[in-house]
């Protein structure tokens, strides 16, 4: 059994730690999670959704989504997909609330939900590029 020092952890800059046994929690914690962090089921459902979403075709709409309002045709001939593909794809991102829709004579528009849908996007595309080094374009 190896003896634990008793000196307190400290950062490179310096600042203590808080890294004290017994662990995982300290005794004054034990009955209050940090409030940042997710509930199971909050954390579920962003599982999901996160999930949901990686998907390289759905991806691809909510890309062309994020410049602009589109029809299924449109959408079908930029990704190089039968519209029915399309319509399948675009039919899920509305169950899952990513995409609004409207009617135009026999035509039906896609665009983002909102805007947190497309600063949700744009985020991941941010945090891509910066983990890939690399540029990207929006659309």
């Amino acid at each position: 059994m190896s003896d634990r020092s008793t000196e307190p952890v400290t950062s490179e800059d310096g600042e203590e730690l808080c890294c004290e046994a017994p662990h995982p929690t300290h005794p004054d914690d034990a009955n209050s999670p940090p409030t940042e962090m997710l509930s199971v089921e909050k954390a579920q459902r962003l599982s999901e959704f996160l999930g949901f979403l990686a998907d390289p075709n759905r991806l691809r709409i909510l890309s062309i989504l994020a410049a602009k309002e589109m029809c299924v045709g449109d959408l079908a001939a930029m990704l190089e997909m039968n519209e029915s593909a399309v319509s399948h794809q675009l039919r899920m991102l509305r169950a899952n609330r990513s995409v609004n829709f409207r009617k135009q004579g026999r035509h039906v528009f896609y665009s983002l939900q909102d805007r947190q849908m497309l600063d949700f996007y744009q985020a991941a595309i941010l945090f891509q590029r910066g983990y890939a080094n690399e540029p990207i374009a929006l659309i």
